[in-house]
C-alpha cells in the first residue's frame, strides 16, 4: 500500500514528494485515511510549518497519516485549487497556529481545521484566483528547481575531479587531519573569571554555523580574558566544524572569511586550520561533509536519544584525501562560479516569494 505521513510532504514546495510503499500488514496504526485526487492534507501538527499539499492522480487511494486533516471538497461549491491555496495563506497558519496546544509538540485538531471558515466566491471566481495563483507559484517553483540543480552540479563536479571520496578510485594520498591540520576546540561558557580583567568578544554558536555557511543574522557576545583572544581568534580560512548534532548533520561546517572583526568560538565548536599548502579551506570543508565525512563521524560518534557527538581526537584521525593543490583550486574556482549564479537565482527567488506571498494575501482579500 502507498502511505503518505508528514515527513512525505515537502514543506517548502507544498508537494507530496515521497510516497512510502509498505505492507499492509505492517502499516502503522495511525495508516487510516484513504485519500482521493483532489483532496487537500493539511497537517496537524506544529501548524505553523503549514505543511500542506494537494493529492493528484497518482497518488490515488493512497493511505495518508492521521495527522492529517484530509479535506475534500464538494466540487459543485469549493474548487480543488482554490482551497490548496487558502490553506497556505497567512491568515489560516496565523489562526492555526494560534489555536495551537501543547509546548514541545504543539497541534491542533482534526475538528478545529474543519470548523475553519474559509471566504466562498462563486466557483468561477475561484477558479480564475487558482489560476493566477497557480501561474505565480509555477514560477517559484521553477527557480526552486534550478537553484537545487546549481547544487546538484556541484556535487557532480566534486565526484567527476575527485572520484567517489569513500572509496578513493583515483587514488589520492590519505593523512589524518592532525599531520596538516591545526586542531582545537573553544571556549567554555560560564567560566569564572574576574570580570574587571575582560572584554565583551563577537563569538561562534553552534547555530551560526549551517551546512555549507554561515547564519550571522545573530551574534552574541561572551566576556573573555584578553589572553583567551590570542587562544581562539578566528582567523580567514578556518574551516568550522559543529561537534554534534542530528546524526544526519555530522561534518556540518562552514569556512570563516574574516566576517567579524575579532571573532572567537565556542567550545562546541572546532576550529580546523589547515595548512593551505596542503589542503585548501574549501576542498577540505567539502571534503569533510561528503560522503566519506558523514560515514566516518557516523562511526565514530557517541549517540544519545537521538544526538551524536564527536570528540577532538576523532577529528584529528579523519583520514582525508588530498589530490593535487592546483586541482583543488581549479574545483574552488569553478565553485565559486557556480555559487555566484546560485546566489542571483536565490535573489530571483526571494523576488517571486514576496510576489507570491503579496497574491497570495489579496487573493482572500478580494483584490485580485
Amino acid at each position: 500500500m502507498a502511505y503518505i505521513d508528514i515527513a512525505s510532504v515537502n514543506r517548502e514546495s507544498k508537494q507530496i514528494e515521497e510516497v512510502s510503499e509498505i505492507y499492509a500488514h505492517e502499516a502503522p496504526s495511525r495508516a487510516r485515511q484513504l485519500v482521493k485526487d483532489g483532496d487537500v492534507l493539511v497537517s496537524t501538527v506544529r501548524p505553523n510549518l503549514n505543511a500542506v499539499a494537494q493529492v493528484n492522480y497518482s497518488i490515488d487511494s493512497a493511505t495518508a497519516s492521521t495527522g492529517f486533516t484530509v479535506l475534500r471538497p464538494k466540487t459543485n461549491q469549493l474548487d480543488s485549487r482554490y482551497l490548496y491555496y487558502w490553506v497556505r495563506s497567512p491568515y489560516f497558519v496565523e489562526d492555526m497556529t494560534r489555536q495551537s496546544t501543547g509546548a514541545s509538540y504543539p497541534a491542533v485538531s482534526d475538528s478545529i481545521v474543519k470548523k475553519y471558515f474559509i471566504p466562498l466566491p462563486p466557483l468561477d471566481e475561484q477558479r480564475r484566483i487558482a489560476a493566477i495563483l497557480d501561474k505565480a507559484d509555477a514560477v517559484r517553483r521553477k527557480r526552486q528547481s534550478a537553484i537545487a540543480l546549481t547544487e546538484d552540479l556541484l556535487r557532480s563536479a566534486f565526484l567527476e575531479m575527485f572520484g567517489d571520496p569513500v572509496t578513493n578510485p583515483k587514488g589520492w594520498k590519505v593523512a589524518p587531519l592532525e599531520d596538516f591540520c591545526l586542531i582545537q576546540s573553544g571556549i567554555a561558557k560560564g567560566k569564572k573569571v574576574d570580570s574587571s580583567k575582560t572584554v565583551s568578544v563577537p563569538y561562534m554558536r553552534v547555530a551560526n554555523v549551517q551546512d555549507g555557511y554561515l547564519d550571522l543574522s545573530e551574534i552574541k557576545e561572551i566576556s573573555v580574558l584578553p589572553s583567551d583572544i590570542d587562544r581562539y581568534a578566528l582567523k580567514t580560512g578556518d574551516v568550522l566544524l559543529t561537534e554534534g548534532g542530528d546524526p544526519d548533520k555530522l561534518g556540518r561546517g562552514a569556512i570563516w572569511n574574516g566576517e567579524v572583526q575579532t571573532c572567537i568560538h565556542q567550545n562546541h565548536i572546532f576550529c580546523v586550520r589547515p595548512d593551505v599548502f596542503i589542503a585548501e579551506p574549501g576542498y577540505l570543508s567539502a571534503h569533510i561533509g561528503s560522503e566519506r565525512g558523514k560515514r566516518f563521524f557516523l562511526r565514530a560518534a557517541k549517540q544519545t536519544t537521538g544526538i551524536a557527538t564527536i570528540n577532538k581526537t576523532q577529528l584529528k584521525s579523519f583520514p582525508a584525501l588530498l589530490p593535487p593543490r592546483q586541482l583543488q583550486i581549479d574545483y574552488l574556482n569553478f565553485a565559486k562560479k557556480l555559487r555566484f549564479v546560485s546566489s542571483r537565482l536565490k535573489e530571483h527567488l526571494t523576488q517571486s516569494d514576496n510576489f507570491f506571498n503579496s497574491l497570495l494575501q489579496r487573493a482572500f482579500q478580494g483584490d485580485l
